[in-house]
């Protein structure tokens, strides 16, 4: 994906925004215009207490004339200027953070809605660590890119705009050593902003895998302490965690270089400027007080070049993760390919000529016909790999078969809504698997309308309700996803 269509994505996210974004544009303005002001100020304040060297003798003493009436009042109009500066920071750095923070919780929102609605084929394909790693880690990511390019980007381009205007204004004869020597630093900037995207791009990748391994070691603990495989995790997860802390080190280090490569330059200007200022000022072509504001905007008009070199960097690092989360985002979703509803179903099933391979090279199941009457139970049986799960997966529509059908109650499975093939079915995993809520609220994951008698009397069918009735609160203990301190048959009571 294209940096152009990424921004474009993301400025599709500000666009209901626009009433904040225009008065967060009004507060920079007010705030850079305050700020670039004051040099101006403090040069009217030091001509206000301008020294006049007496004629005559080398080594005579100066005579100082202060005008302390105009002096006081220019100090009036910097303290003025100085308030509103800063009421206007503190606005725009709340409206940022408000803008910023809700779009990012919108992105991770349809990232996470996008999930529930991928095939089980592609999650399956995909690492389950980098998928939550989108989600938590990159949307983060790009929520700081947003809100410093709010704060810093605008502000930045701004006061340099102005900088040059107040440039011209007190010294055309100087102002354009300034201007001609700056694209200088802008070119240090880009020359090694460039060369630090994949850098960022591989650090991401590698956080979504150490994410990864985090997530499967921590559910497997007890396993990992019961066969001893403790130090080869820690291994394996120290590969990663190298591989991770190698690519942030070449990331950190190429946008590092950034700043004090563009400082280098704009230090050298600096140098250029306070040179021809003083030879200007000695043939008394500028005075003190503008000598001093001019000095000022030389040397504050290499920070923003500076902060924006900043800027460029953490957006490289948000552009790289807004590129991660759009992927997610776009994945296609699962496709509805029935319209009819199964309503009330017998249980009759029947698999006519079912072939099915999770990839092309690899055959799993072919020509299998199997017929399943209302009321009868039957065992499927077979040795690992044999199919047993996929039968399963195909039955609840998680995979379509490549040919063949499969019939519920004499309707295709093809015709009918997922859902309300779903909804048809009971199905306990092999898998323990509980959410963070309390016993209740793990029972009715089903069925969230069931009332407290009828999730008692499912736990009294199931043989669960005298454990759950010792527990410290009985129903409404809360538990952790790993079920806490159950038992694993606990679990799978609660589960089924």
């Amino acid at each position: 994906m294209k940096d152009e269509k990424i921004y474009q994505k993301l400025g599709d996210y500000l666009t209901p925004y626009r009433g904040l974004l225009i008065l967060s544009i009004s507060c920079a303005t007010i705030s850079v215009a305050a700020t670039l002001a004051l040099p101006i100020f403090a040069g009217k304040a030091i001509d206000c207490m301008a020294a006049s060297l007496l004629a005559g003798r080398p080594g005579a003493s100066p005579s100082v004339d202060v005008d302390f009436v105009a002096l006081i009042a220019v100090l009036r109009q910097m303290l003025v200027v100085l308030a509103a500066g800063a009421l206007a920071q503190l606005v725009m750095g709340m409206l940022n953070t408000q803008i910023s923070t809700t779009i990012v919780k919108h992105l991770r929102g349809e990232a996470f809605d996008a999930l529930t609605r991928l095939p089980l084929s592609e999650i399956d394909s995909h690492s389950h660590g980098d998928l939550e790693s989108r989600i938590i880690a990159d949307a983060d990511a790009v929520g700081d890119g947003l809100l410093i390019g709010f704060s810093q980007l605008f502000s930045g381009v701004l006061t340099i705009v102005g900088t040059i205007c107040f440039l011209f204004y007190i010294s055309p004869m100087i102002a354009p050593v300034v201007v001609v020597l700056t694209p200088f630093s802008m070119l240090v900037a880009r020359f090694i902003s460039t060369r630090s995207k994949k850098y960022f791009a591989q650090q991401a990748a590698l956080r979504g895998s150490l994410t990864d391994f985090c997530t499967e070691h921590i559910d497997g603990v007890r396993l990992l302490r019961a066969f001893g495989a403790t130090r080869s995790a820690k291994e394996a997860f120290e590969d990663t965690s190298d591989a991770l802390n190698e690519a942030s080190l070449k990331a950190t280090f190429y946008s590092s270089l950034t700043n004090p490569g563009s400082r280098f330059v704009n230090n050298i200007i600096y140098m250029a400027v306070c040179l021809m200022g003083a030879l200007y000022a000695v043939s008394g072509g500028i005075s003190v007080g503008r000598l001093t504001s001019f000095l000022s905007y030389a040397s504050g008009y290499a920070k923003p070049f500076n902060e924006i070199t900043g800027v460029i960097t953490e957006l490289q690092n948000a552009l790289v993760c807004a590129e991660r989360l759009f992927a997610l985002k776009e994945m296609k979703p699962e496709q509805e390919t029935g319209e009819a509803t199964l309503r009330k179903p017998r249980g009759d099933v029947e698999f006519a000529n079912i072939a099915f391979s999770y990839d092309e090279e690899t055959t799993l199941i072919e020509n299998l016909s199997l017929s399943v009457k209302s009321g009868e139970h039957v065992a499927i049986v077979g040795p690992t790999g044999a199919g047993k799960t996929t039968m399963v997966n195909l039955l609840m529509r998680f995979y379509d078969p490549k040919w063949g059908s499969i019939r519920i109650d004499g309707q295709d499975a093809q015709h009918v809504t997922r859902e309300s093939l779903r909804e048809a079915f009971g199905m306990v995993l092999q898998e323990t698997w509980l959410r963070e809520g309390s016993v209740f609220e793990n029972i009715v994951l089903g069925r969230e309308d069931a009332t407290r008698q009828e999730v008692e009397e499912a736990a009294r069918q199931t043989r669960a309700h005298d454990f759950i009735r010792k527990l410290p609160q009985g129903y409404d203990t809360p538990l952790t996803s790993d079920g806490g301190a159950l038992s694993q048959g606990q679990k799978q009571l609660l589960c089924i």
